[in-house]
């Protein structure tokens, strides 16, 4: 599994990936199958744009950002994002005590294209 992390340096969560046997690499590889993009603005939603094309057809990008009352980029802002850049929002969770994360993926009916 290859795997991009962007925005963010989180020693521990690479690890832990890296000891589940993803690959981490960065933008601009290709074929990748996850990307974890922190956002902190709503104007860094547009890296959507360039990180698509890198993520394999049935791939997916999480989206990362703050939680609760100091939230400067909210869940409808990310679900609003996904259409703009031909993605579908279809989970959201918790990341961690302080971040939210939602999951983008290429809508199945563009996979291929």
């Amino acid at each position: 599994m290859r795997v991009a992390i962007v925005g963010f340096r989180e020693p521990g969560f690479a690890s832990a990936l890296r000891e589940r046997g993803a690959e981490l690499t960065r933008p601009p590889a290709v074929d990748l199958d996850l990307v974890f993009l922190l956002v902190r603005q709503r104007a860094e939603l547009d890296r959507l744009a360039e990180l698509r094309p890198l993520i394999r057809p049935n791939g997916a990008i999480w989206v990362l950002r703050t939680k609760g009352p100091a939230a400067t980029v909210r869940d409808v802002d990310v679900i609003d994002a996904g259409p703009r850049h031909r993605l579908v929002d279809n989970k959201i969770a918790s990341f961690s005590d302080t971040l939210a994360a939602m999951r983008l993926v290429i809508p199945v009916a563009l996979r291929g294209r």
